[in-house]
Parts: C-alpha cells; sequence; structure tokens
C-alpha cells in the first residue's frame, strides 16, 4: 500500500544539508527504512515521528502536514 509522500520530512532534512545515512543516525534508524518513509512506501511509526520532531525542534503535525505552523506546543 502508497502512502501519501512525507515532503516535510525530506525538506527539513534537505536544509539541514543531510544526507538520508546521516539523518538515520542520527535518529537511529537505516538509511533504506528512512528513505522508504520519506518517498511514502512505508508510514512513518509514532516513536520515529517523535523523533524526527525532536531532532527538528517542530512538532508532529507539522510533519505531517496537518498544521503549518513549525512551534511545539509546551
Amino acid at each position: 500500500m502508497k502512502v501519501k509522500k512525507y515532503q516535510r520530512i525530506r525538506n527539513l532534512r534537505e536544509d539541514a544539508d543531510l544526507t538520508q545515512a546521516a539523518l538515520g543516525r542520527a535518529i537511529n534508524i537505516p538509511q533504506r527504512t528512512y528513505a522508504y518513509y520519506e518517498s511514502g512506501e512505508r508510514m512513518i511509526p509514532p516513536h520515529v515521528l517523535c523523533a524526527l520532531a525532536d531532532y527538528y525542534q517542530v512538532s508532529v503535525d507539522y510533519l505531517l502536514d496537518r498544521t503549518e505552523n513549525k512551534k511545539l506546543n509546551r
């Protein structure tokens, strides 16, 4: 099953000048797995969404394209 592409995680990664491999290492997942998430080949599990949100200091809603607001609600 093909899911929606996660364009925001790709944009954030590219804006940070990171490779998929470097980001995978930063959040402790293999590069290939991260590539599947970015391309929409696999859904991103909650623990990975949280790791990405923490890494980029944005909300999970922002990563999922549910808001334009990057800020965390703390």
